[in-house]
């Protein structure tokens, strides 16, 4: 064989790098006479001297100074390929169900995650399942999805991370004599229906999100009840109630015959990556979460 190995390759660098066998010895944690030997019988294998010694030290011949520069590019090589090497025995392989609010995972951060998740673990099959109001916290307590995309509040119980933040707005039936405003207050929403909930659906999730009670006290008027936004979005065309979204339903839900007006006191919807905290170490739920972490950090660092 004429092939030096890498360990030899690198142990010529050593060498090139101190011009001393005891200093190179020591860097590589191996007997000088060790180191000696390996120098040897990589000139052996190559067929030509690459170091003289001597009193003083060492140096290197012509020809070893020309093999210096390839041993480099060669251990450089070796070193990227076990990167490489490590990454891939380091992918997390297997399933992964991810929940949807509605249409949360076609939201832009959503995807940002999606994104970095397949580009870091290709191997891993990943499928979006989407869920309606009442489904949307049972899915994660009985193990249907590994983590979800959701909508604060969040109830007691999830770990998460926040992913984004947008202002909310009211949906309204564009005949209704407030759609023509620019903004709304909730004092000119006093006398609206809203829609509502299923039992099913934490009230205090639902309550939050609807302002219930107003801040002067007055209950909202609850009217229709609906799982879902299509629902939710169909009971405001029939003009049976008003209901409050992300200011992404402008693009997610156009509709004829609906209007989607500015309201500064509803505040902000939060958007979040949440799962049950049993299930945080599980691989494929912690490459989501480094995959949401990465994104949101990213999403934060920009001006």
């Amino acid at each position: 064989m004429r092939e030096p190995s890498v360990h030899q390759l690198r142990l010529l660098l050593a060498v090139a790098e101190e011009l001393h066998f005891k200093r190179a010895a020591a860097r590589m944690f191996i007997s000088q006479p060790a180191l000696s030997q390996q120098i040897r019988a990589l000139e052996e294998r190559l067929g030509i001297g690459l170091v003289e010694r001597g009193s003083g030290g060492a140096r290197l011949t012509t020809a070893g100074a020309a093999v210096v520069e390839e041993a480099r590019s060669v251990v450089a090589a070796m070193e990227r390929l076990l990167r490489v090497s490590d990454a891939q025995a380091d992918a997390v392989r297997g399933e992964l169900c991810i929940g949807s609010l509605g249409a949360e995972a076609a939201m832009p951060h959503a995807r940002a995650v999606l994104a970095h998740l397949r580009d870091h673990h290709p191997h891993l099959q990943v499928e979006v399942r989407n869920l309606n109001f009442v489904e949307q916290f049972d899915a994660l307590a009985n193990g249907e999805v590994d983590a979800a995309f959701l909508r604060g509040p969040l109830p007691p119980g999830l770990q998460s991370v926040r992913l984004a933040s947008e202002p909310r707005v009211v949906c309204l039936p564009a005949d209704d004599p407030l759609a023509g405003e620019t903004t709304l207050t909730l004092a000119q929403l006093a006398d609206r229906t809203v829609v509502d909930m299923p039992r099913d659906v934490p009230r205090l999730w639902w309550d939050h999100l609807t302002v219930n009670p107003r801040p002067d006290g007055t209950p909202v008027r609850f009217g229709p009840v609906v799982r879902d936004t299509e629902a939710m979005v169909l009971a405001v065309l029939q003009a049976r109630a008003i209901t409050f979204l992300p200011a992404a339903a402008r693009q997610l839900y156009p509709r004829p015959g609906l209007v989607y007006v500015d309201a500064p006191e509803l505040g902000e919807s939060e958007s979040y990556l949440a799962w049950l905290p049993a299930h945080r170490d599980v691989l494929a739920v912690r490459a989501l979460r480094e995959a949401a972490r990465a994104t949101a950090q990213d999403r934060e660092q920009r001006p």
